[in-house]
């Protein structure tokens, strides 16, 4: 055990509530959520940033030691990555994302060029055991509540934004129906609960509005799965329900065709039942008609939007009406009229 002190505290460690001086030691178990010290050996000019415990960005310098979490990624638009299956120290992993998850980058997209690599400096250790210096290798999942399997009844009525894939406007979205409902009158709380641990989406519905917000990464996990994403769902919900709230938004990361749970929440029984409406963005009007075959045929669900760039003007909001029968309507230039269908909706239901 030896001691070190840290530049930076990603934000997928928030559980782990770190101070910069820690202790490492040189055992890795390798496990999903697992804390490690890095240095960041490479300078990029972009994709540069990681975010902090508080929520800021940062930007990355070569030289830097920070602590970030073990994870995997498939991210379209950015990176693919596992957990290493060994390390020691003094081995170079990556950087996978903002939220600080590392691993072993297998591809990227040009968009944001090679990964940041990071030289291993140690395991961070907790101290579980009061006033002991026995220390064992810190994990985000160690404090967490366990998962619950089963919805409360007597839910409020639940709108969740949906996505073809990253980048599509489900944030944007999320944001618009917040502030909307929230100018309304109504008490909105906000979760995201698929994706790569990173907080800046939920503390962006927080400055939109939601009085309580709620991510995975709460949770202890550092990506979501399939086997996993319906659980984490109806805890979090489970969790906001507490609060009271009038409305509950969800922004399920990724896309429909993601590797991370988005299939699996729409698949669940108790979830699909308890939907009050599905907002769907799209990146362009083919995707759309696409994602709406899709959810009435594999899910037997219907839409109540469309929203994204795909309806960035008429163009592509007539052809989507055209060919699917669904309102297009855009976040940024219809957030009346898509707080005027939505709120007709509110209605809560009951999951089976």
């Amino acid at each position: 055990m030896r001691a070190l002190i840290l530049d930076k505290i990603a934000s997928v460690t928030q559980n782990a509530a770190l101070r910069r001086d820690v202790r490492i030691s040189d055992k890795y178990p390798c496990r999903e959520g697992d804390i490690i010290a890095v240095r960041i050996l490479t300078s990029k000019a972009a994709y540069n940033a990681l975010e902090l415990t508080t929520g800021r960005m940062s930007t990355l310098k070569q030289g830097d030691i920070i602590a970030g979490a073990l994870g995997h990624r498939n991210a379209l638009q950015g990176y693919a990555g596992h957990i290493p299956h060994s390390l020691e120290t003094g081995d170079t992993i990556n950087l996978l994302n903002m939220g600080g998850v590392l691993g072993v980058c297998t591809s990227h997209s040009p968009l944001v060029g090679p990964p940041h690599q990071c030289e291993v400096l140690g395991s961070i250790l907790s101290f579980p055991t009061l006033n002991s210096r026995q220390g064992v290798p810190a994990n985000i999942a160690t404090n967490a509540p366990p998962l619950q399997s089963k919805l409360q009844s007597n839910l409020p009525p639940i709108i969740a934004v949906i996505g073809t894939c990253m980048n599509s406007g489900k944030t944007e979205a999320c944001l618009t129906i917040i502030q909307q409902l929230v100018r309304r009158g109504l008490k909105v709380s906000a979760a995201k609960t698929t994706g790569v641990s990173l907080r800046r989406d939920i503390l962006a519905m927080e400055d939109a509005g939601a009085t309580e917000i709620a991510i995975f990464t709460d949770l202890g996990v550092v990506t979501t799965q399939a086997n996993n994403a319906a659980n984490l769902t109806k805890t979090l919900v489970n969790q906001l329900a507490q609060g009271s709230p009038n409305v509950i938004i969800l922004e399920l990361g990724d896309g429909l065709l993601g590797e991370y749970g988005v299939a699996a929440i729409l698949s669940d029984p108790q979830i699909a039942a308890s939907l009050t409406s599905i907002v769907l963005a799209a990146s362009d009007p083919v995707g759309a008609w696409g994602a709406v075959e899709l959810l009435n045929h594999r899910h037997q669900i219907t839409p109540t939007l469309i929203t994204g760039p795909a309806t960035d003007n008429t163009a592509g909001s007539e052809v989507i009406y055209r060919e699917t029968q669904i309102p297009g309507l855009n976040a940024r230039h219809n957030p009346l009229e898509i707080a005027d269908l939505l709120t007709k909706t509110l209605t809560p239901k009951t999951h089976v």
